[in-house]
């Protein structure tokens, strides 16, 4: 079974957790659209709802290219809250794994770290956090499900 998730265009669900250093866990919401404009070259945007309105929306605006193994990729990334960022991942049979690190943050050196594992063709858990240096700043659970088109 192959991935589904950024390899193939389409609009996804997110529901989960988000926990964030000294916070309480509150419940996650979202969408994400993944489009291909040519074959190497993906856009994807995704927006987080935190409907208890414990804390603002989180909106990533994604650009990315498929490196010719198929096997990894190279993007960069508009995050509301980190600014620009850059970040790899790489595709495994399993899961797909992405790390990031924002551009010009040397004293805080704001980093990312994400595994979204597949569950079945229209189904992924994923998790992944954000980092300040060594320390953990916030984590987020979700299942992330494709939309019927």
């Amino acid at each position: 079974m192959a991935h589904t998730f950024i390899l193939e265009s389409g609009q996804w669900t997110i529901e989960g957790n988000w926990l964030e250093r000294n916070g309480m866990l509150i419940t996650v919401k979202g969408k994400t659209i993944v489009t291909w404009d040519r074959t190497d070259w993906f856009s994807m945007v995704t927006k987080l709802v935190f409907p208890s309105k414990d804390r603002e929306d989180i909106l990533l605006q994604y650009r990315g290219r498929l490196d010719s193994d198929e096997r990894r990729f190279t993007f960069l990334l508009q995050h509301s809250e980190l600014g620009k960022v850059e970040g790899e991942g790489w595709i495994g049979i399993d899961s797909i794994i992405q790390r990031s690190w924002v551009l010009g943050d040397d004293p805080q050196r704001r980093s990312g770290f994400e595994t979204l594992h597949r569950l079945d063709g229209k189904r992924y858990y994923q998790t992944s956090s954000v980092l300040s240096g060594l320390s953990l700043n916030s984590a987020m659970e979700a299942t992330i499900e494709r939309q019927p088109e």
